[in-house]
């Protein structure tokens, strides 16, 4: 959703700057839209530095019954993405 929202951004920021010849005098809009550009870049770029962060992990379960006493045993492991094997 921060990918999305970060490009959103900076298209209307795009727009504000190099596509609307509108002049308001409150507001400088080719500023806003810089500044809304470069708040989508920044969006963009955190975005994707958690997108590469995110861990998984991944959880076998293995249930068998010990030979010796009858009861079923159930181990469950988890490894992190390191240890996964394709």
């Amino acid at each position: 959703m921060s990918i999305g929202f970060g490009i959103l951004l900076f298209v209307i920021g795009a727009i504000l700057a190099f596509a609307l010849n509108l002049t308001v005098d409150w507001i400088d809009l080719q500023l806003v839209g810089y500044i809304l550009m470069g708040a989508g870049v920044v969006i963009v770029i955190i975005g994707i530095v958690l997108l590469a962060r995110r861990r998984r992990s991944v959880a076998t379960s293995q249930t068998s019954i010990d030979p010796a006493t009858g009861d079923r045993v159930t181990r469950t492991e988890r490894s992190a993405p390191d240890d996964e094997v394709y």
